[in-house]
Formats: structure tokens, sequence, C-alpha cells
């Protein structure tokens, strides 16, 4: 390890076998802590090349648990957090109304690292049980057209790293990582960044990838559409600036759609949204991160269509029935 943080240091990079190699080391627990909390410090002080994310991304899906939800169309809803603007769970929210809709989600999360509140802490909270069992998933997929994809039950080399993230409390390329690394390998992927650089790395690997993809950053740094500022999307149909006063919205306060300050907090603000009890802004940003997504699985459609779409799911209390059946299942 001494050799790689001196090889960072010097500013240089790894190719794609090396990150491989590297990270498959991390995993297995050939370093010790000091060592692997000093080579994600690095990370966060410089750019990640193309090659050393590729080469990331291979090794946690040679490691992960596999799995086949053997139906076609799977779309995740995913953003590398990390932006440290604490919204509310909008992904999240966004994956239920787009599964209310009548798309099959298969929704990747984790606990917060970098937040107060990550997909896996509000789902635990509000009583979803995680699980890898493939029979499981199928069925939630099958009734409430979601799963929910628990990161560390699909991750477990990444066991040796999870305390090191929480200590450190910031975002480290593993938060990079998270939509590359869906265990289900959906064909469609809306993914949010928290930099106009990243997002033209990511650009990059989806355009070799087959999958159908939009990868989302706001310009003030949201890793969604926030509707607090315009934001650029990467997609089959290339980079595109996205006003919001083409999307018919007016701009939006920044603390119109944070986060609550517990988990407990921020499952209220969950809950109301769901029962359509939630402010204008809040839902409007759900809904328009749900829009794109639907939008990503049939490029044909505008956003407005597809808009309207999420719009009947959420009124209708279709994505409602989704969670609650989800939970159930």
């Amino acid at each position: 390890m001494k050799q790689i943080l001196n090889h960072l240091f010097e500013h240089k990079t790894f190719s794609r076998e090396q990150s491989k190699e590297i990270l498959k080391n991390i995993a297995l627990g050939k370093y010790n802590n000091s060592q692997m909390a000093a080579f994600m410090t690095a990370y966060c002080m410089r750019s990640i090349t193309v090659n050393e994310l590729e080469g990331f991304r291979d090794a946690m899906l040679e490691l992960c648990l596999p799995i086949d939800l053997e139906t076609g169309e799977l779309i995740d809803l995913c953003g590398t957090g990390g932006d440290g603007k604490d919204t509310f769970n909008i992904s999240t929210l966004a994956s239920f109304v787009v599964a209310g809709a009548g798309y099959k989600v298969a929704k990747h999360g984790n606990y917060g690292v970098s937040s107060g509140c990550g997909s896996s802490n509000v789902m635990e909270h509000l009583g979803y049980v995680f699980t890898n069992n493939t029979d499981a998933l199928k069925r939630s997929i099958d009734k409430a057209n979601i799963c929910f994809l628990h990161a560390p039950l699909f991750h477990p080399a990444m066991k040796t790293v999870a305390p090191i993230r929480r200590e450190l409390g910031v975002k480290t390329f593993f938060n990079m990582l998270g939509p590359l690394v869906n265990p289900a390998k959906p064909g469609n992927q809306l993914v949010g960044v928290f930099n106009l650089e990243l997002a033209r790395v990511y650009a990059y690997l989806y355009q070799k990838s087959g999958i159908k993809y939009t990868i989302l950053n706001a310009l003030d740094g949201y890793d969604e559409i926030s509707l607090t500022c315009d934001f650029k999307t990467f997609s089959g149909e290339g980079e595109k600036m996205n006003t919001i006063e083409s999307l018919g919205f007016a701009k939006l306060n920044e603390n119109e759609i944070t986060g609550g300050h517990t988990v407990g907090d921020s499952a209220d603000i969950f809950m109301k949204v769901l029962n359509d009890e939630a402010t204008k802004a809040q839902a409007n940003v759900v809904l328009s991160n749900a829009a794109m997504a639907i939008k990503t699985i049939s490029p044909g459609k505008t956003f407005a269509d597809s808009f309207y779409e999420a719009e009947e799911s959420l009124t209708s209390k279709k994505a409602l029935r989704s969670f609650k059946t989800l939970i159930a299942s």
C-alpha cells in the first residue's frame, strides 16, 4: 500500500487492471485501516479517471453476490450521494412513483455515510426487512413492481471498509461506485452525480454499456433534479442543458427540499409525499425525477407526458400501494 499511496501523492493514475486489483485487495482485508483511510482520503482530493472507475467497478461486480430477477426492462434510480445537500430521500420516493406507474424497479440503496439518512435508513425505519433472497425479491417485483437491494447484503466484501467510511463521514470513491454496481444489472438507469466532471466520466462508461441511461447533474451541485437550478443530462441523445423554465416550474429555494434532522423526520417527509400530503415543492421534485426515469425507459416520450404518468401514480395512491405492498411482502 505504501507504493500505491506514493503513486497517488505523485499525481499518477492507475490502469483499469491495477485499480481492479487494488479494490479486490482492499475488500479482502490485505491493508490495515490507516492505509485504507489514507487511500480513500487521497481520492477525495483528486479526480478519478475513467480507467480507475472501470477497474473499481469491475472488482465490485466480480466480488458481489449476483442476482437474476428474470425480468426485462428493470430500472434503478440511484445517486452517488456526496453532494452535501441533505435533501430528503428524493430518488427513493421517485422509485416508488415509477413502480406505481407500472414500471419494474430494482432500487439499489445503502445507509447514509456522507448524509444523515440514506435510502436504507428510511426503509428500515419504515419497517422494511432487508433480504438478498432471490425468490423474495422476485415476489416483490411481481407484486409491488419494485424490490429494494440493500447494498451490504450483496457486497459482503465491502464490510472491511464500512467502518472506515462511517468514521471518515465524507464522500469517497465508493460513493461514485454505488450506481455502477447494482447486482441486478438493470437495463435502464437514472443516475445522479455530484459534479459535472464525474458526470462526463460516467457518460463515457455508460456509452459503452448497452444500458439505456440518463445521468443528471444540477449546476449547483445536486445529484438529482432539484428545481433549485438548471441541470445537465447525459443520455443516448447526447449532452443537454435543461432549464427549470423549460420544464414549466418556478425556481425553488434549497430549504424547500432539505431533509429531516433525524431518520424519523426524514421518514415523516417520505410518508407525506407518498400520501400526497407534501408541499408542492417536495412533490414536484420527486415527480420530476420520476418523470426523467420514465423518459429514460421510453426515450420517445416527452418530459411532459412522463411527468403526467408520474403525477397520476402519486395522486391515485398507486405509488403508496406499491410501497405498502413491498413492506408487507
